[in-house]
C-alpha cells in the first residue's frame, strides 16, 4: 500500500506486472475514460465497486479510507 500525495491525496495497491499486461490488452474493451477500468474488489471481508487506475504501464486499485479501516490495512 502507498500514498500519492496529491492535491487529493489517496491510497493505492499496485497489481503486479502479468496481471497489469492482461488488463492492459483489455482495457480498450471496458475502459470508461482515461484508461479507467471498472470492476469490482474484495479485501477480507470488505467488498466494493471502484475503478483500477492506469499508472505508469501498471493498474493500481484506489484503496477509500473506509476499506483500509474495514480490514486494518495501513501504508506499506
Amino acid at each position: 500500500v502507498w500514498h500519492w500525495r496529491g492535491p487529493a491525496p489517496w491510497y493505492f495497491v499496485t497489481v503486479p506486472d502479468p496481471e497489469s499486461a492482461a488488463l492492459e490488452s483489455a482495457s480498450t474493451l471496458v475502459t470508461y475514460g482515461w484508461g479507467m477500468i471498472p470492476v469490482h474488489a474484495r479485501i477480507g471481508a470488505t467488498a466494493w465497486t471502484t475503478a483500477l487506475w492506469p499508472k505508469d504501464g501498471r493498474s493500481v486499485v484506489p484503496l477509500k479510507a473506509a476499506i483500509r479501516r474495514a480490514e486494518r490495512i495501513e501504508l506499506g
